[in-house]
């Protein structure tokens, strides 16, 4: 499906849970009608109970607040947060609750990962940022590194849309029709800036390919530069190819990527398709200061875009994601300083033979996680559908 680009919009960046924190609970104590949040982790720590005393306090003056968190990304939110919530008056539901986490089912994997937030359809929020603490890592390593933007403008109501979408599907399927919701208003919000974004969503209906298309619409089109920033970075052969298409009628292509192992299946993996993306003259930089959450890219300094979806099979196939994309100079310019920053003070360029000076048992280990995690992907629910 085709982006619906919106102008009149005005985003603002924010760089991790430092700046998201802090600017998500000032507008959930400002709020007056509305607040809702959709995300994938929601931890009991000092930043999730944060939030959820934000949204507490706003429950209890009147402002209706709901709640929709991953059963799996946050196992123990129903015992731990949500009682004290629904003590306050907020609606809390819980999207596929596990009841078997030691064992692998089908479809076990579509998740609820996207990260979203609205409040009384004036504000919105989106990125790849969980409810979860920065700090929540070694004492010597910096926070985590991530991406939200703030927006405002004509651009929410999409994002409405999709939230109550989601909501009433939940409700659907658990028989609830306690936390019934307003119609969206058929009014799109005013202009509030000039900034011109799309807002995408991949589900496994409607928009099972909007994100992956997005990004291979603007590889395509590049003509200078394509710097991209992923966690968990897998990508499947037409997109690889993309890649190698555009640095072979040269355009700079540049990843960065987790240098950090959180996940080493996935790690390995990721780095079986080092050599021939290396080879293909794409530069690779590991991101090693702290753990890398992000999942954002810039192309031709124009083209950006922030969001939950990883460039992995689980993401762009299995799990539900959001994500903005945004053509506007000024905003694009502002997150590929911040990447370069980030490369400048955290990663490490990986020399074009790196692949080639690995022992071959190593190599071996590497294309097995590789051909391993596309096993557990087609057992999840993947099956043959591309």
């Amino acid at each position: 499906m085709t982006a619906e680009f919106l102008s009149g919009n005005r985003l603002t960046l924010l760089n991790s849970g430092a700046e998201y924190f802090p600017a998500l609970i000032k507008a959930i104590d400002k709020a007056r009608h509305e607040v809702h949040l959709e995300s994938y982790i929601f931890e009991d720590d000092t930043t999730g109970r944060a939030v959820a005393a934000a949204m507490a306090h706003a429950a209890r003056r009147g402002v209706t607040v709901r709640v929709l968190v991953d059963g799996f990304g946050a196992p123990e939110f129903a015992k731990r947060l949500q009682p004290e919530l629904l003590a306050a008056g907020v609606q809390v539901m819980v999207y596929r609750p596990e009841v078997a986490r030691l064992r692998l089912r089908r479809h076990r994997l579509r998740r609820l990962h996207r990260k979203l937030a609205m409040v009384d359809g004036e504000i919105a929020f989106v990125g790849g940022i969980n409810i979860v603490d920065d700090s929540d890592r070694p004492l010597e390593m910096p926070p985590r590194y991530d991406y939200a933007v703030r927006i405002e403008g004509p651009l929410l109501q999409p994002m409405q849309r999709a939230l109550h979408r989601l909501w009433e599907l939940v409700l659907w399927a658990k028989l609830n029709r306690r936390y019934r919701l307003p119609k969206v208003p058929r009014q799109a919000p005013k202009a509030r800036g000039e900034q011109t974004a799309a807002f995408l969503v991949r589900d496994n209906i409607r928009h099972r390919r909007d994100i992956e298309e997005a990004y291979l619409a603007a590889i395509a089109a590049a003509r200078e530069e394509i710097l991209l920033a992923n966690a968990y970075f897998l990508p499947g052969r037409r997109f690889r190819r993309a890649l190698h298409d555009a640095a072979r009628r040269g355009v700079r292509v540049i990843l960065v990527l987790q240098g950090r192992i959180e996940y080493r299946l996935l790690h390995y993996a990721t780095q079986a398709l080092y050599g021939r993306l290396l080879g293909a003259g794409i530069r690779i930089f590991e991101y090693r200061r702290s753990f890398m959450h992000a999942k954002v890219a810039v192309i031709d300094r124009y083209w950006a875009t922030v969001g939950s979806s990883n460039i992995d099979p689980f993401s762009l196939l299995l799990a539900r994601e959001a994500n903005v994309v945004v053509r506007d100079e000024k905003f694009a310019r502002e997150l590929r300083q911040s990447l370069q920053t980030a490369m400048r003070q955290g990663a490490s360029e990986l020399p074009a033979d790196c692949w080639k000076r690995l022992p071959w048992p190593s190599r071996l280990l590497h294309w097995a996680s590789y051909h391993l995690i596309r096993i557990l992907v087609g057992m999840a629910g993947y099956g043959r559908k591309r």
